[in-house]
């Protein structure tokens, strides 16, 4: 992309510097995370203010945006001035939204502190809120002028929030895999799994770095989502959002990656497009991140309503659009057959 992606330990002391130039920086953020990271980045910055929002999918909100932007016109931001989001998906989608529409458009600096961020939230410039409709329905595209990963904030990371960031890290290791020019990070992932469960500092900065690049190639060749070859990185997010959107978010957005990830596995094979020991290669790869791959309480689920939700999806124009892996790599596929939806739902465990 045509800004700079800093990864590493201690990246974080990048942002003064990266700052200093400019007149007034708001930081959007969540009580834990500032009180873990807020000193190293206002020092010396001159003239900042810091604006806390909720914590959970709650806090992505019209109302939530509003908030923000009266306190940024009270604060005096001016166009040339900065917004800086310090946190995880939560606060980038929000912040990053607030400042496509303030003065219809500040610059931000995505600062993501949550392995799902780092991997995926913060890099594209795809900002949103919810509605109680769906989960990113109103939202625009606003690039950062740069993102900067700093591996460490990853340590204090609940255990469940980590393994929420390895549901898109799987996520990537199946798209990588569906690329001519794969980087083989299905193996990358086989042979560290267990530096990557410990939260090893040298392998998480070389997962953040492959996947960061994988998305920042997609999305450099289809930054509008206009031709279809964005839409390859929603592989498992049709059914991922249609759980978290109908579980009320019971599932972090990485657990319900992971089942979306199966079900859409399970999908191809199903519909022949790709061969059982591949279906079982990818299938094996969020099991063995520690990730679920069952609907919680399935049984009580019924595909009749996640298929409603899936409807509505953004990828879909009116049918049922998903994105499978295949002989030709990922396409975006439209009403699959009703035997095969019906043979993955049984997969994930959900009811007929």
């Amino acid at each position: 992309p045509a800004y700079d992606i800093h990864i590493g330990a201690g990246a974080l002391d990048l942002v003064p510097e990266m700052l200093s130039r400019r007149r007034r920086v708001a930081i959007v953020s969540q009580a834990a995370i500032a009180d873990l990271y807020l000193d190293s980045i206002r020092s010396g910055l001159a003239n900042s203010e810091v604006f806390l929002i909720g914590d959970g999918e709650e806090a992505k909100s019209l109302s939530t945006v509003e908030t923000l932007c009266r306190g940024f016109a009270e604060f005096g931001l001016l166009r040339g001035d900065v917004v800086v989001a310090l946190g995880g998906g939560v606060v980038g989608d929000t912040a990053g939204f607030a400042a496509s529409v303030y003065y219809r458009g500040v610059d931000v600096l995505q600062v993501p502190t949550s392995l799902l961020a780092q991997v995926d939230a913060a890099i594209g410039g795809k900002t949103a809120v919810n509605i109680p409709e769906g989960k990113n329905l109103i939202g625009a595209f606003h690039q950062p002028i740069a993102v900067v990963s700093d591996t460490d904030t990853l340590a204090s990371l609940s255990p469940r929030e980590y393994r929420s960031g390895l549901g898109e890290i799987a996520k990537y290791a199946l798209i990588s895999d569906n690329e001519s020019s794969g980087t083989g990070l299905i193996e990358l992932l086989d042979n560290s799994k267990d530096l990557v469960l410990a939260r090893d500092p040298a392998a998480l900065a070389d997962l953040v770095a492959m996947c960061s690049g994988i998305k920042a190639q997609v999305v450099a060749a289809d930054p509008f989502e206009r031709t279809g070859i964005r839409a390859t990185l929603n592989l498992g997010h049709t059914l991922a959002h249609a759980l978290e959107t109908r579980g009320g978010y019971e599932l972090t957005h990485g657990e319900a990656v992971s089942i979306g990830l199966i079900f859409a596995v399970e999908l191809a094979e199903a519909a022949g497009r790709i061969s059982s020991e591949t279906a079982k290669r990818y299938c094996s790869v969020p099991g063995s991140l520690g990730l679920p791959i069952q609907v919680p309480g399935g049984s009580e689920v019924k595909a009749e309503d996640l298929l409603a939700i899936m409807r509505r999806d953004k990828k879909a124009s009116g049918g049922l659009t998903f994105v499978l892996p295949g002989k030709d790599g990922l396409q975006l596929v439209e009403d699959p057959p009703t035997d095969a939806l019906a043979h993955a739902f049984r997969v994930v465990g959900v009811a007929g």
